[in-house]
């Protein structure tokens, strides 16, 4: 049966939405040609799909190190310091530089409009401790009042010490695959080659061209001309042993923040053994539990309005 045929039909809701998805259409487009919540499309997806989303969700422990880059403006540096180590963060003032260091620093940031601006950026963290400090952090930003706006990024280090080449060709055809999906995430000021310091990585010949690549300076040559202002850097590889996720809007907000890193943590470890097998939103079943993709798909719907 077709679309129209199946909503032409006398078989209930459920009935209706279960063969919609049969022919390959999303929870979204399945709730609003039915016109009801994406709650109940989910629920109804989640049903229809079972056993199926427990085998492609792969075995996941967040213990892959990472870092963070947080660009804002309107604290003055030497009372946000004090205030982040009154709160336990280890964290000093310095001049702009691209150091890792075993510690939080803060530094000054020529690429960002606003008074006072400044980027925070975090040591090597890890697990559910890392993830703390970042928590501490936010709140001190929010009741500082830093401010946000479109010229500010939150750029996230994963360790890729332990990445293969085709781990590395993986994680670059499944984000560029899914940009699309991921754009409609973000505000305009990040999507698609809207900003000159996270550019696209969608490429004409996608498949082919990663495949062909034999060294990884082949892939970064060929992807991103060995340029840093991509959505993914490959360039920090060689500086800090890490692959960066440069893509996400500024924020100082941890739920924001957090759900990015995960977004990203978990889209390597799927990448380590599969590819996405189109650009659908539906393809974030096979790395994300049903609450993470709430999670998106409402911040879908919050800048789609």
């Amino acid at each position: 049966m077709s679309t129209q045929e199946i909503l032409q039909s006398n078989l209930n809701k459920t009935a209706k939405m279960r063969m919609l998805f049969e022919l390959g259409l999303t929870r979204t487009e399945v709730a609003n040609l039915l016109n009801v919540g994406y709650g109940f499309a989910q629920n109804v997806y989640k049903n229809w799909k079972g056993t199926e989303l427990q085998i492609l969700t792969t075995p996941y422990e967040f213990t892959r190190k990472f870092g963070i880059e947080i660009e804002a403006f309107g604290v003055n540096k030497t009372a946000l310091t004090n205030a982040l180590r009154n709160e336990g963060i280890n964290i000093n003032s310095e001049s702009y530089n691209h150091n890792t260091r075993n510690y939080w620093k803060i530094v000054s940031d020529g690429s960002i409009s606003g008074e006072n601006a400044f980027e925070i950026v975090s040591p090597p963290l890890q697990g559910a401790d890392g993830l703390e400090q970042l928590n501490k952090v936010c709140n001190v930003l929010k009741r500082l009042r830093a401010k946000i706006n479109k010229t500010c990024g939150l750029h996230i280090h994963l360790d890729a010490s332990d990445l293969q080449l085709n781990d590395w060709k993986n994680i670059t055809y499944n984000y560029a695959k899914l940009e699309n999906t991921i754009d409609s995430f973000m505000p305009i000021s990040r999507r698609e080659n809207n900003n000159t310091y996270c550019k696209s990585m969608k490429r004409a010949d996608l498949e082919t061209k990663i495949n062909n690549s034999r060294t990884l300076e082949q892939l970064a040559d060929t992807m991103t001309n060995r340029n840093r202002y991509y959505k993914l850097n490959f360039e920090s590889f060689w500086r800090h042993r890490t692959i960066e996720f440069r893509q996400h809007s500024g924020s100082t907000e941890f739920e924001k923040i957090s759900n990015w890193i995960n977004f990203v943590s978990k889209l390597v470890h799927f990448s380590k053994t599969s590819r996405v097998a189109s650009s659908e939103f539906t393809e974030l079943n096979k790395f994300l539990n049903s609450e993470e993709q709430d999670y998106f798909h409402n911040r879908i719907q919050d800048l789609a309005s």
